[in-house]
């Protein structure tokens, strides 16, 4: 019996699916309105997601990632405003310190007196030189590099001597690249490069912003 019940349902069910396309949508059987509905309903909802929804999920996203970002920012400039005297007083000590430096980097007029002055420290010394030759200045981008070619023959202790004169020039002056070998009476040889460094005067900054004002360019292009 419950076979029966079964196939006269299913076919009652098939009965009303028959012949819709003669007949307006509003006069269909209950079972094929529903259906249609149902599927009306998830075809709107999938336009609504896909035209509006997810849109708007989407900028709800970013919204949220916009306010973690001004949180972090906003705590970050708390901490500075609570430590604001202790950075300015960080910044003075910096400064100073930028200063001291400073004033150990020649001018571009101090370079001849600094040249005398690593010659006659030498000469002092009784240290002879075979080479003396200052090469090109390399201008980096906050102070100038001057390379000088040495070649000097003395003792081991006025070579010793020399090199700890250098390090108490009242300018920066450095020994690199050197290279020590014996003379056939006993003496030592120092073949080396003194490097020294000045800052840059207004028109040599003003030229390297301008260059790398061009190099910031071209790199945009």
């Amino acid at each position: 019996m419950a076979e029966i019940d079964l196939k006269g349902l299913s076919a009652s069910i098939e009965a009303q699916f028959r012949g819709l396309g003669d007949v307006h949508p509003g006069q269909w059987p209950l079972i094929p309105r529903v259906l249609s509905g149902v599927g009306v309903f998830f075809v709107v909802l999938f336009i609504g997601w896909y035209l509006y929804w997810s849109g708007q999920l989407d900028a709800q996203a970013q919204g949220e990632q916009e306010e973690q970002r001004l949180r972090a920012e906003y705590q970050t400039k708390i901490e500075q405003a609570i430590n604001l005297d202790e950075l300015r007083k960080q910044k003075g000590q910096v400064g100073l310190f930028v200063q001291a430096l400073e004033k150990q980097l020649p001018s571009k007029a101090d370079m001849d007196k600094l040249l005398s002055d690593i010659n006659q420290a030498g000469l002092g010394r009784g240290l002879q030189f075979e080479l003396f030759k200052p090469g090109q200045v390399v201008v980096k981008d906050y102070y100038a590099e001057l390379p000088i070619d040495i070649k000097i023959i003395g003792s081991y202790h006025d070579i010793g001597a020399f090199g700890s004169d250098m390090a108490n020039l009242s300018r920066i002056v450095t020994l690199n690249n050197m290279s020590v070998n014996a003379t056939r009476d006993g003496g030592l040889v120092l073949d080396a490069v003194a490097k020294t460094f000045r800052y840059l005067d207004p028109e040599e900054v003003a030229a390297q912003r301008k260059n790398a004002a061009g190099k910031d360019k071209k790199g945009a292009k």
